[in-house]
């Protein structure tokens, strides 16, 4: 079922993606080809939808919703634990096409797998906690006491639209929940990624659990995103992505539920009772991982002013520790962002802050290979982009504070807010931090970039709306239906 890239397999096929319009599996003429980012090779091609595919998708999927509805729910979860089990077998292979298609470093996609893997299980565990409760009607004076109680039903239809950064999980976050509820589901993943939604999907359609034509999978960009988007069918809309795509899609969205994720300019406070060492290790891996292409990445580490010279020796020697290469190699840690449009993005703002006063402390630019490299900012300002719009790459900026009221101060004044953290040992301080961080997550002692896949996860302004996690992404693909029996 899966032999894509075995080393003794090079038929075309292996290297295609296509369209799913239900369970029945389709092909189109027109085709692009994904290029590694690190090897610059072709690697992957997947077919061109169109507008009215689109439509095709979503009206299999509204036909669909009808069995999914009454599907039982011990099928849909024997479903969701067949899935987890066929990605357990294929673990790395799974990881080999992310690697592939986006250049995440091997060991990280290894590691993307197995949390796809456990967010279907949690989703599976959390199905059986799906459920209403009795509500006394009388209660007041006016009522009278009858048989009340409320449950959840499924939407119907939810249509998902899903980013590069996380091909896999964060596809997983959206589609296990929406399939486990009892909906149908349109996926529009990513284009970075086609053939790593692919597989997924196909291992969902071909369980032998599945419901008849309760998935399809599209490919496009602002055609196909827009029609899913204006489309009357989807009672659900799940976007991961862009604040500017997010604006477009509450301009067109008309009246449905949208949950949006929308990125986020996370940041920490290093206070001066902290342990400085561990702080510098976790902060080196929170701005750095998956290249810095991470909605909850580090991006602005706010320093005690009395330990900011040590603690930025510290951050910029465990940065030059971190392996920069090829994302096939297993030792690397850092690989290519996405693509030459990143890579300009990074150079200069970067450039454009040090010819604002700023100094880079390592990094900033290009390897021969054409990684960006890992880069430590100091004496920046808050106008800076690096210091003040999501970057998106590998880019860290320092800054020195006089008291943790500015450092606070400083953290909310964004318009993201999506996770921040704080370094200390005090815990008055810890307890002022989360009580007045503007966000949707806290981490007290390690890095904003820091999520477990069963926790609510979203953000506050404009990170978002709604909150994914298995528990909540349920309620989110689920509506309340009020009962009353006289």
């Amino acid at each position: 079922m899966f032999g894509f890239f075995k080393p003794d397999e090079k038929k075309e096929e292996n290297n295609r993606a296509f369209i799913y319009f239900g369970s029945t599996q389709a092909n189109k003429e027109e085709r692009r080809e994904i290029i590694n980012p690190y090897s610059k090779e072709a690697v992957i091609s997947y077919p061109l939808c169109s507008a009215q595919d689109t439509l095709k998708a979503l009206e299999i999927a509204s036909q669909a919703s009808v069995a999914t509805k009454s599907s039982p729910l011990s099928q849909r979860i024997a479903w969701l634990e067949d899935v987890a089990k066929t990605l357990q077998e294929h673990q790395e292979e799974f990881a080999l096409v992310l690697t592939k298609e986006v250049a995440k470093p091997i060991a990280f996609s290894r590691i993307e797998v197995q949390r796809a893997i456990e967010t279907i299980k949690i989703t599976a565990y959390e199905l059986a906690n799906l459920h209403g409760e009795t509500i006394p009607t009388d209660i007041a004076p006016s009522g009278k006491k009858t048989l009340a109680f409320y449950r959840r039903e499924p939407v119907g239809v939810v249509a998902c639209i899903t980013p590069f950064n996380f091909p896999l999980n964060l596809v997983v976050h959206k589609i296990a929940p929406a399939l486990g509820a009892g909906n149908a589901v349109v996926l529009k993943p990513t284009p970075e990624a086609p053939m790593t939604s692919f597989l997924l999907a196909k291992a969902f359609i071909e369980s032998k659990h599945a419901v008849t034509d309760a998935l399809s999978v599209v490919y496009g960009d602002v055609e196909v995103g827009s029609t899913l988007v204006k489309s009357p069918i989807p009672r659900v809309l799940s976007f991961t992505g862009s604040v500017p795509v997010g604006r477009i899609i509450m301009s067109q969205v008309g009246i449905k539920k949208v949950s949006l994720e929308l990125g986020g300019n996370a940041a920490t406070y290093i206070d001066k009772s902290a342990d400085l060492e561990l702080a510098a290790q976790r902060c080196a891996f929170g701005a750095f991982i998956n290249s810095g292409q991470v909605c909850i990445s580090l991006q602005r580490i706010y320093v005690a002013k009395d330990i900011y010279e040590e603690f930025s020796t510290l951050l910029a020697n465990e940065t030059q520790k971190l392996v920069v290469g090829s994302p096939f190699d297993e030792e690397t840690f850092i690989g290519p962002l996405i693509n030459d449009e990143s890579n300009e993005r990074a150079t200069s703002w970067v450039q454009n802050a040090i010819d604002e006063g700023a100094k880079a402390l390592c990094g900033a630019k290009l390897d021969e290979n054409g990684v960006f490299l890992p880069t430590v900012m100091s004496d920046v300002t808050d106008d800076m982009k690096i210091v003040c719009e999501e970057v998106f790459a590998p880019i860290v900026s320092l800054i020195a504070v006089e008291s943790y009221e500015e450092a606070m101060g400083k953290i909310n004044n964004t318009d993201y807010g999506l996770q921040f953290s704080l370094f200390s040992n005090d815990l008055k301080l810890t307890q002022r931090f989360i009580n007045e961080a503007q966000s949707g997550g806290v981490v007290i002692n390690d890095i904003p970039t820091l999520r477990f896949d069963v926790q609510p996860y979203g953000g506050a302004k404009l990170s978002g709306i709604g909150r994914e996690g298995p528990k909540w992404a349920l309620e989110e693909f689920t509506e309340i239906k009020s009962i009353v029996i006289c």
